[in-house]
């Protein structure tokens, strides 16, 4: 059974990680972090969004990187993340190829027996 995700309003992103729902807004509007809409058009984020949000919080509080830098950033992130799951799809690809060959070759023993006369002992 699949968990029901779960978001977490405007007030409560702001308040859990120290910004100002204004800053939220703007790192919005900027492409940096998009959180998810209600019906009623209220900002939601789930659990992706919320993680999204602590890489650009240590991108701009610890290292000092401009909202610029962050965005060349998380573009490569996600390039990086695209790639590795492209990568993963290759190589499962291949690996049931093989498995889908071997089953149709003949299966051959790994002993090679060795003709009778190397087997009888000198005096």
């Amino acid at each position: 059974m699949k968990k029901k995700p779960k978001y977490l309003l405007i007030s409560a992103v702001s308040e859990r990680f120290g910004v100002h729902p204004q800053t939220l807004r703007i790192y919005e509007r900027e492409g940096l972090l998009i959180p998810i809409r209600s019906e009623g058009n209220t900002r939601m984020y789930d659990e992706e969004a919320l993680q999204r949000l602590q890489l650009i919080l240590t991108l701009t509080r610890e290292l000092g990187v401009n909202l610029a830098g962050v965005e060349v950033v998380l573009n490569m992130r996600d390039k990086m993340i695209r790639l590795q799951t492209g990568f993963a799809q290759v190589m499962e690809a291949v690996r049931r190829e093989v498995l889908t060959r071997r089953a149709q070759q003949p299966q051959r023993s790994a002993i090679i027996p060795a003709p009778p006369s190397s087997l009888a002992r000198r005096p």
